[in-house]
């Protein structure tokens, strides 16, 4: 199979390949708006959400051997606007995500929205995760929240970038569907408060095991960081009673007092589908 029409560039000194690379940086994605989508799938996943791609990048080595899905998404693509360029092997080493590289790199215009922006729908748990640091734990919430077909994720106060490659690549793609929006720790808690969501804090000396709250429906499921856990702003807006506050625990029966902040996720996340499903 062949590609569309397409340039080819060989230096990695080109503009192009240096704008493109430079995406790795929260600063350049800031300045443009752009940032890199690694990998077919991911790829897919972002035309398929209707995000801008700007660009795709294609390894030049490997453009003799695409298989057909590949070629169709790339050609889907280049009809929906995208510039098509093959690389020669070193200007792509400098754009792709290290070894991890599937000959498939492209440029899309694509950033978190804020709450207002979003539409996250009624009825079903979603995740709030404030201060996250890593992008790929940001990445593998995503992953969570649509595998168990939650209503979406509010990164609170994060001090990791949605838009980050690492986050995007980690997230398998379904950044771009998860209902997803950032905002202040503050707007959280109005937001809380205005829809009536429920607030279930998980919290090492949290009050209540974790599969003795009611996890399904409104909830808002808290996850604080690792490093600094939940800001003192929720408990302040509980005793206010500006929202209700549950808080629960997981039992760490081992050295370590915490769980990794995208398992515990996945813990709450998927006792809320057993909830759900096992309502008469």
């Amino acid at each position: 199979m062949t590609l569309p029409p397409h340039d080819t560039l060989t230096s990695p000194a080109n503009p192009r390949v240096r704008a493109a690379a430079a995406l790795r940086e929260a600063d350049a994605r800031r300045e443009t708006g752009l940032t890199l989508v690694d990998g077919r799938r991911e790829l897919t996943r972002a035309g398929a959400a209707g995000v801008e791609i700007v660009d795709v990048f294609v390894d030049a080595e490997r453009t003799a051997t695409l298989d057909a899905d590949s070629t169709a998404m790339i050609a889907g693509l280049a009809s929906r606007g995208a510039r098509i360029t093959a690389l020669a092997p070193r200007a792509f080493d400098r754009v792709a995500f290290g070894s991890r590289n599937e000959g498939f790199v492209g440029v899309a215009r694509f950033a978190a929205r804020t709450l207002a922006a979003v539409t996250i729908p009624s009825g079903r748990p979603v995740l709030l995760v404030e201060g996250v640091e890593k992008p790929g734990n940001l990445g593998a919430i995503l992953r969570t929240a649509d595998a168990a077909g939650l209503a979406g994720v509010v990164a609170c106060d994060p001090r990791t970038d949605p838009a980050n490659p690492a986050a995007i690549r980690a997230s398998l793609g379904t950044v771009f569907s998860v209902p997803l929006a950032v905002a202040s720790t503050a707007e959280a808690i109005h937001w809380c408060a205005t829809t009536g969501r429920r607030v279930i804090a998980a919290m090492p000396d949290g009050t209540r095991p974790w599969h003795e709250s009611a996890l399904a429906g409104d909830t808002a499921i808290l996850l604080g960081s690792e490093a600094h856990g939940i800001s003192a702003a929720w408990q302040a807006a509980a005793d206010a009673r500006s929202i209700a506050l549950e808080s629960v625990r997981l039992p760490m029966r081992g050295a370590a007092d915490s769980l990794n902040v995208a398992a515990t996720a996945a813990v709450l996340a998927y006792e809320a589908v057993r909830q759900e499903t096992a309502r008469p």
